[in-house]
């Protein structure tokens, strides 16, 4: 890996190739999978992201906003890809770049079938979200048979795929919830089936229900964590490889006495002779105040350096007594000797919130190998 000489996101797409194989491992070979890339792809870079997955022979995308997805039509990407959180002002949108909205609702239903109707469609593709027990977005069952009227009222679209939402498909205390959801999915999908006289797309598994649910298969699972390298449980997360390391470097670094303050509202307050550096980093990146006074850390050169005081905007401050550094040396705060879970765990959040956070103004560099 190079050597940073500022603050960066390194995104590793020989680690990404990884992970994408490892999960099609876990499959039947007539299964579809769907690459999850919303959030700039978890935090990282979604256009190159999904180049590499295309490349990989990703079968489809999927995004949270049409906006993503227009992004991706306007950077080459040919994959089908789903907005799985459309709003009816966009729907026009949508159709233009070729994307393919998850309705969730009988407004939202009515509301793509009149535009459809209105740009003189026909079979325009759709997916319906089924609401299994997140209940978040999605039709419950007694909606079903307005669905089916409102469908048979027009030739402007066609249902491509039928899904749902797992809610706690990693943890093994809700297994019970989990296989009631894969129950009902399957009931709910079967009546679809049944009544439209033909079998669309279905697709139920993230990643925690590709490891542990083979069941919930169907006929495509949608993968996000894993192709970045976290599978959610200690079994399956070394057999997977962060794609992402932040980096930063050392901006300056002052001997302090005792009874020196360090930062904003003097949160922390030396209480003997120390060394402390300051890195070009802060909560407009990404890291949070709550990772600041010593809950979280960094490491240079392999050597442990705790976060001290409040984290600033721009700057965070680490204790490097007994650390031989200088300035402009490397420093990582998560990936190499500490994942981006472990770094998550201290600031009592999870690795999808930490990575998801880093602000677009941390540079991205891709490494191929």
């Amino acid at each position: 890996m190079p050597i940073a000489h500022e603050t960066l996101l390194e995104i590793n797409l020989e680690a990404l190739a990884h992970n994408y194989h490892y999960l099609r491992s876990k499959l039947d070979t007539d299964i579809k999978m769907m690459g999850v890339v919303k959030a700039y792809a978890y935090g990282g870079e979604a256009v190159t992201i999904s180049k590499k997955l295309s490349e990989l022979g990703i079968d489809a995308f999927a995004v949270a906003y049409t906006s993503e997805g227009i992004a991706l039509r306007e950077a080459g990407i040919e994959k089908p890809i789903l907005v799985l959180h459309p709003q009816s002002v966009n729907f026009e949108s949508i159709v233009e770049n070729c994307l393919e909205p998850s309705i969730y609702s009988v407004f939202v239903l009515k509301e793509f079938i009149k535009t459809a109707e209105k740009l003189g469609l026909k079979d325009y593709p759709f997916h319906l979200k089924l609401n299994t027990g997140l209940n978040r977005l999605g039709f419950i069952e007694p909606e079903l048979e307005t669905i089916f009227e409102v469908l048979k009222n027009t030739e402007a679209v066609k249902l491509k795929g039928v899904f749902s939402h797992l809610a706690a498909s990693e943890d093994w205390k809700e297994r019970q919830f989990t296989l009631q959801q894969i129950g009902k999915f399957r009931k709910m999908s079967f009546q679809i089936i049944e009544n439209l006289g033909y079998k669309p797309l279905l697709h139920l598994s993230n990643t925690a229900g590709i490891f542990n649910y083979p069941e919930a298969a169907f006929d495509m699972v949608r993968s996000g964590i894993g192709l970045y390298g976290f599978a959610n449980d200690q079994k399956n997360d070394p057999f997977l490889k962060p794609i992402a390391t932040l980096k930063t470097i050392i901006s300056q670094i002052h001997e302090l006495s005792e009874g020196e303050s360090v930062g904003y509202n003097r949160a922390f307050t030396a209480t003997g002779n120390m060394r402390m550096a300051t890195l070009p980093i802060g909560h407009a990146d990404g890291i949070n105040r709550k990772y600041g006074n010593q809950r979280a850390g960094v490491y240079i050169d392999g050597q442990y350096a705790p976060i001290i005081g409040n984290v600033c905007m721009d700057m965070i401050m680490i204790d490097i007594t007994g650390i031989d550094c200088n300035e402009g040396d490397e420093v990582i705060i998560f990936g190499g000797p500490q994942p981006a879970t472990k770094f998550a765990e201290k600031g009592n959040t999870i690795s999808y919130e930490l990575i998801t956070g880093i602000s677009q103004r941390v540079k991205r560099v891709v490494i191929e190998k």
